[in-house]
């Protein structure tokens, strides 16, 4: 839920307008227990390893060379939240690569994640494979969360409701919101 992806940059999700009510009704109510992850590309692709080098030279205009550093930020109703909302930065899709956000969420012995953002694809498929692997249960709101396009947004979608039973759930916010309320 960041403006380079909401604003217009080769990388916009058009969906993203959709999913912000929610995503800002969630975050609203459960503003102390918000955690954001925000993806960094690297200054210029020659920082970047392996084939994210070549991933970004592919997307040199999304790096931090040509790219404003306020287009990283959180979208600005989002921002507001921060804190008591946190945020963690990350450089691959996944934000559990470097440990911290599970040593996070460890020490507030947390067991279940709810996932919203953007892209189901791509962050939140990674976001919610890697919550399973760690052993958390992982809640996907299915109408806050979005992707570029519709046919990868339901195919992401069918793949997690239907191979991961035991571990994930999805459903649209509302029915959260009510799950938890009261």
């Amino acid at each position: 839920m960041q403006r380079m992806f909401a604003e217009d940059t080769p990388w916009k999700v058009s969906w993203m307008e959709r999913i912000s009510p929610q995503v800002l009704e969630v975050a609203g109510r459960h503003t102390e227990r918000t955690i954001f992850s925000r993806f960094l590309p690297p200054t210029r692709p020659a920082d970047a390893a392996g084939m994210w080098r070549v991933y970004y030279e592919k997307w040199w205009m999304m790096t931090a060379e040509h790219l404003p550093a306020e287009m990283y930020g959180l979208l600005p109703e989002l921002a507001a939240f921060t804190p008591p909302a946190i945020v963690f930065d990350k450089r691959t899709y996944s934000p559990w690569i470097d440990g911290r956000l599970n040593a996070y969420l460890k020490g507030l012995e947390v067991d279940t994640l709810v996932i919203t953002g953007g892209e189901t694809d791509v962050c939140v498929l990674a976001t919610a494979l890697g919550a399973i692997d760690l052993g958390y249960r992982a809640i996907i709101l299915t109408d806050a969360v979005c992707s570029g396009t519709d046919e990868t947004y339901d195919a992401s979608l069918k793949l997690l409701e239907r191979r991961f039973t035991t571990q994930m759930d999805a459903m649209p916010t509302e029915a959260f919101l009510s799950s938890v309320s009261g």
